[in-house]
Parts: C-alpha cells; sequence; structure tokens
C-alpha cells in the first residue's frame, strides 16, 4: 500500500508540474532562446529579423515548394511540439496540412486562438477577396481573400508590427530588444521601397501613407522629389500600368502595390492547369494587348508559358515568391529585390 500512495503521490505532481509549466509567464517557462516556428519561409525571415539574437527560427516550408500542397510530416509535429510560438501566413494557405500538425504535436498554447499562435494576416491590406458565393467551380479561390500577401512590403512591415507585439508580450523582458529590431526592420525596409534620399527628406511612414491615399504620384512631380526617388518603386516606376501575365493568382499583390495590371493568367482557374483552348485565348490577348512579361514560379512547369512567349515574343520571367526559392534569395528583402530585378530587366 505504501509504494502504491508513493506512486500515486508521484503521479499528482507529475501532473502538477506540467500544470505549472504550460501556466507560467513566459520568461520563468522559457528563460532562454525562444524556438519559433513559421509556415514559410517568408515568415521566418521577418521572424528573425524581429527576434534577434532571442530566438531561433526554422519554417515548415523550404520555399522551393509550392505552399498549397505540402505534404505533412512526423518531423512537422515534433517541430511544432516543442514550438514556443506558431506563425502561419492563414488565409486557408495552410488548411490542407497545418490542423495535422497541430492536432498530432498537442501544444494547446500555439494552436489557433492559444497565446503563442499568430496568423500572420490579421492585420494586412486584403486583396482579391471573393464578393460572392464561393463554389468548387470556381477552382482553388480562398473565401478569406488571396493569401500571398507577403509579396507587397508594406505587408511585410505590418507583418513585423504583429510579430514585435505578440514577442514583446509573451517576452517582456526582451521587449525593448524587439521593438527596437522592428524599427531597424521598417527603416530598412522603407528604404529599399523608396531609396535612402527619398526617405531622408520625407520619411518612411509619410511615404507609404502617400501611397495608400493614390497621392504619391502628385507629390513626386514636386521639385527635386522623383530625382530623388530610388530603390524598388523607382526602378519600377518606368513600368507603371504595364501588364503581365502569371501562371497562378499568386502576383496580385506585388502588381497592386508596383502598379503593374495582371492581363492574363495561363491558369483558366486557379488550381486548374492549363487548357489548349484557353492558351489559345492567352495568347490573342497577349498580342491584341502587347503584353511583353510572363511570370512564374519555379515549381510550375514552363512549358505552357514557353508557348505563348514563342507565339507572342513575350518573355518568360521565372521568379521565386519565396525566401529559399532560389539562390540569392536568403532572406525577405533579398527577395524582393530579385523580384524587381528580374521583372524591371524583362521590360
Amino acid at each position: 500500500m505504501e509504494r502504491i500512495s508513493r506512486f500515486c503521490t508521484m503521479l499528482l505532481w507529475t501532473a502538477v508540474l506540467a500544470l505549472v509549466a504550460n501556466t507560467l509567464p513566459w520568461d520563468y517557462a522559457r528563460a532562454e532562446e525562444l524556438n519559433i516556428v513559421t509556415t514559410t519561409t517568408d515568415l521566418a525571415s521577418i521572424a528573425r529579423s524581429i527576434a534577434g539574437e532571442h530566438a531561433s527560427v526554422r519554417s515548415i516550408c523550404s520555399g522551393r515548394e509550392d505552399p498549397h500542397f505540402m505534404q505533412g510530416k512526423p518531423s512537422y509535429i515534433v517541430m511544432a511540439r516543442d514550438a514556443d510560438l506558431w506563425i502561419r501566413v492563414g488565409m486557408d494557405l495552410e488548411i490542407g496540412w497545418e490542423p495535422p500538425i497541430l492536432d498530432g504535436a498537442r501544444n494547446m498554447a500555439i494552436r489557433e486562438g492559444g497565446p503563442r499562435h499568430i496568423d500572420a494576416s490579421e492585420r494586412i491590406l486584403r486583396l482579391g477577396v471573393p464578393s460572392t458565393k464561393i463554389t468548387r467551380a470556381m477552382g482553388d479561390v480562398h473565401p478569406q481573400g488571396n493569401p500571398h500577401y507577403w509579396l507587397d512590403p508594406l505587408n511585410a512591415r505590418i507583418v513585423a508590427k504583429s510579430i514585435a507585439d505578440r514577442l514583446s508580450r509573451l517576452a517582456p523582458e526582451y521587449a525593448g530588444d524587439f521593438q527596437k529590431n522592428l524599427t531597424l526592420f521598417r527603416e530598412s525596409l522603407d528604404e529599399q521601397m523608396f531609396g535612402k534620399e527619398l526617405v531622408a527628406k520625407v520619411g518612411g511612414a509619410r511615404l507609404w501613407g502617400l501611397n495608400l491615399k493614390g497621392e504619391l504620384d502628385a507629390f513626386l512631380s514636386a521639385p527635386n522629389m522623383e530625382k530623388a526617388l530610388g530603390g524598388w518603386l523607382g526602378r519600377m516606376r518606368p513600368f507603371r500600368g504595364q501588364k503581365i501575365v502569371t501562371y497562378h493568382r499568386s502576383w496580385i499583390y506585388f502588381a497592386n502595390r508596383f502598379n503593374l495590371k495582371i492581363g492574363a493568367e495561363l491558369e483558366p482557374k486557379p488550381g486548374i492547369p492549363p487548357s489548349p483552348s484557353h492558351l489559345a485565348a492567352v495568347i490573342e490577348r497577349v498580342k491584341t494587348e502587347k503584353i511583353k512579361v510572363i511570370v512564374l514560379e519555379p515549381y510550375y512547369s514552363r512549358k505552357s508559358a514557353d508557348l505563348v512567349a514563342s507565339k507572342t515574343g513575350a518573355r518568360v520571367v521565372v521568379c521565386p515568391i519565396s525566401v529559399g526559392g532560389q539562390p540569392d534569395t536568403e532572406d525577405y528583402p533579398a527577395l524582393i529585390d530579385l523580384i524587381v530585378n528580374r521583372i524591371s530587366k524583362a521590360f
């Protein structure tokens, strides 16, 4: 009986310790480096910039595969089980593979709605939100809007703020570092978007405000302002209003931010492979509207894009949409820089 009593007491204390470990403040339960897991490499890159030396950051996706169609692996469940913070793109991008990972991990704090779960889409500027009832006949349409929002640098700026704010609440002893890193990340991003000279004259926050209000063009028409414009927007500005063809509906945020127009898509509907009749219609449109550039991700076959290019003279530009998707995309700014360089050169 005594042995049974000791065993029961041990079980009770094990349960109590587990409960206490899960309810202790962040700084007591995890006093050392935080373990952050993100669903994509883009979120991982931004999280590293904000967390700095206080976290290790890993991503489920590598950047080289289509994030819509990831396959779950036991190693992902282990990553989620040990995570102090889980960050997802949201807007149903991960709907096919995130739930089994979180269910298997049994880490209640990182589940949706938990204190250590961040849906990075919560504050972003959304595009492509359907105005009608969604049916399967429409293809792979996301009810909450197009989830490829990280291709807009303004949304990256917003996501960085969401991550910094959550980390500051969960690890208040490092809050000063997180907010400092956020400021550095935003300043660097603003300079890469608008150029150092213009940001120094006007300020990044004001430039983004003018951009959102549609007043930036008028502002840049003032003496010496357009000459000061540089960065990504400066490189893309000569091509504003130009049309591009895309393979999948991945590029609407990039096109919107840099004043490009999507003239056609090689997929007849999102997620549906190109058909001969649809490609014939795309070829005719490219000829009629004199579209010069076709953009697609590396994990899609070039066959359809090359066919359209051969019939029209348009240039095919293969661009990754995630960090790590190709060489020279080691972090988020490098990814956008590569995309801007390739598309501007194609024009």
